[in-house]
């Protein structure tokens, strides 16, 4: 019996980690800082470069890396530079996945990424909000999961786990609004 629904065609051509690896290191010899391809495929590569790296990987037609999935951030405190923001990225024709990772300082700025994938916004937003990490160029960087007055960064490993501040806050917001 048929389906009703439509057959979607999609491109088998998945390429290899090593084609991918040498897809990138070709366009960008000096902007690569290291690969591990031990599990999933990671690239690290220089800050500055993120934006074209990432343009490149997204429009790339060997490459379709069309489908942003995740921004996160991470936190060295004993390490310098600081912060990794982390991109996890997937192509879903070609079905294969690849991670960026670059290096971001202490109050040093990254350019957002997302006049490439739309959902960049959302992600870089919360990365600014949890982290303090700055995205330069980004349409409207402000804090999403906290409240515009909350003082600091909470993924932080220097952020108190008890604060005056968050108490404080609470007691404004919730207590003092909570019905009886």
């Amino acid at each position: 019996m048929g389906s009703a629904y439509p057959t979607i065609e999609l491109e088998e051509a998945r390429m290899s980690k090593q084609e991918i690896i040498e897809a990138v290191k070709a366009k960008f010899t000096d902007v690569i800082e290291s690969v591990d391809d031990t599990k999933d495929l990671t690239i690290r590569v220089k800050k500055e470069n993120i934006l074209e790296i990432c343009r490149f990987l997204a429009c790339a037609p060997d490459l379709g890396f069309d489908y942003l999935s995740d921004i996160c951030g991470v936190d060295y405190s004993a390490r310098q530079p600081r912060f990794d923001v982390v991109y996890h990225i997937y192509s879903v024709n070609k079905k294969h996945r690849l991670r960026i990772k670059a290096a971001a300082g202490e109050n040093e700025s990254i350019d957002s990424v997302e006049s490439v994938w739309k959902a960049a916004n959302w992600y870089e937003r919360e990365v600014y909000d949890m982290f303090g990490i700055v995205f330069d160029n980004h349409p409207d960087l402000r804090r999403i999961l906290l409240p515009d007055d909350w003082k600091g960064h909470p993924l932080r490993k220097d952020y108190p786990l008890v604060t005056d501040v968050g108490e404080k806050w609470l007691e404004e917001k919730l207590v003092t609004h909570v019905p009886v």
